[in-house]
């Protein structure tokens, strides 16, 4: 059966369909006290606990559309090896969700989805920038490919703090992903970015602030898989540079690793929880979830659709947008800064 508009715009439907479903029925349960419940502390910027279970929601959405047309014969090996990956990293996040597991057993399932990655072909095996392309060593390549998705899953874990956030950089980012995808002629690939960029979407239906659920650590964990799934995937296909991906997830990615250098610089523990997050530090300044979503969207958006263009324009332009980024968040961290100097003044 060939991947027709009319079998992926139904898919797509029934992602977001299931995904609002199931978000509205784990609130209601959660808040009833049968779930997992988020417990405020050093890291979180909630007062009472919220139930997080609502990755459920968003695997829900994404995954059930893209099993029933792999039963119809339509999906590729890609696919396959990504929900083999999944499997451990959703299932040790979720037991995690439910009570306390080890850092060890955590990072023995990322590696271990990480390899199974790259015994479906997804590694990450040259760095190709504008008009300049390095290919890696095979060993370089696995070493890589390891660091590579173990520390996108634990950077989306890290970055889903506030309401509505990390969902919506899955719709956003994903979205791109999917443009990219059908300008490319790689339908499946399109569909399947779709699929988690409409659950991910449903799943705000209850996340956007004031949020009656959470993520959890299972649908966070897997958000970042798939960042760094697809991304392997597109850029094996061909329908972008890696630095392309990178881009589209920029709000994230860059938040994420500077807070990181930043904790290392001052010789902090860095596996224990803080709020050190530009976005973190924005809503202790004073802004409201809301507030700081209003302006973080438009950004999410103009790097998505950044993105989308990036891989049609000439080396020379490619090399003025990545300048042109790293201008913009240079000026968000001083922004940032500003608005912390500010609320600092006015308390006193």
């Amino acid at each position: 059966m060939p991947l027709d508009t009319p079998i992926s715009a139904a898919a797509t439907l029934v992602s977001f369909l299931l995904s609002v479903a199931a978000t509205g029925w784990l609130a209601s349960h959660g808040a009833a006290g049968r779930g997992p419940l988020d417990y405020p502390n050093a890291r979180s910027l909630h007062s009472t606990p919220v139930p997080r279970s609502g990755g459920l929601a968003v695997l829900l959405g994404s995954s059930t559309p893209l099993l029933v047309l792999a039963a119809l014969g339509i999906s590729t090996p890609e696919l396959g090896w990504i929900a083999a990956a999944l499997l451990p990293v959703a299932g040790i996040a979720y037991l995690d969700d439910l009570g306390e597991v080890s850092r060890r057993l955590r990072l023995v399932a990322q590696i271990g989805a990480a390899l199974l990655l790259m015994s479906g072909g997804l590694r990450w095996t040259l760095l190709d920038l504008p008009g300049w392309v390095l290919v890696f060593p095979g060993w370089a390549a696995v070493v890589l490919t390891l660091v590579y998705v173990v520390w996108l899953i634990n950077l989306y874990n890290f970055m889903d703090g506030m309401d509505g956030f990390a969902a919506g950089m899955a719709l956003f980012g994903f979205s791109a992903f999917a443009i990219l995808g059908w300008s490319g002629g790689e339908p499946l690939f399109a569909l399947a970015s779709a699929c988690v960029a409409v659950a991910s979407a449903g799943f705000l239906t209850g996340n956007f602030p004031p949020a009656r659920i959470f993520l959890g650590d299972a649908g966070s964990s897997s958000l970042g898989l798939f960042v760094a799934a697809f991304s392997l995937w597109g850029a094996h296909l061909g329908l972008f540079p890696l630095w392309s991906a990178w881009l589209a997830f920029s709000p994230f990615i860059l938040d994420a690793t500077w807070t990181l250098l930043a904790r290392l610089a001052r010789r902090e523990r860095i596996w224990e929880p803080h709020r050190s997050h530009h976005y973190q530090r924005l809503v202790l300044a004073g802004w409201s979830h809301r507030q700081t979503l209003l302006r973080v969207y438009p950004l999410m958006i103009a790097a998505a659709a950044c993105a989308v263009a990036s891989p049609r324009l000439p080396p020379h332009e490619q090399w003025l947008l990545i300048g042109a980024w790293a201008m913009i968040y240079a000026l968000i961290h001083l922004k940032v800064r500003l608005v912390e100097r500010t609320a600092s003044t006015e308390s006193l």
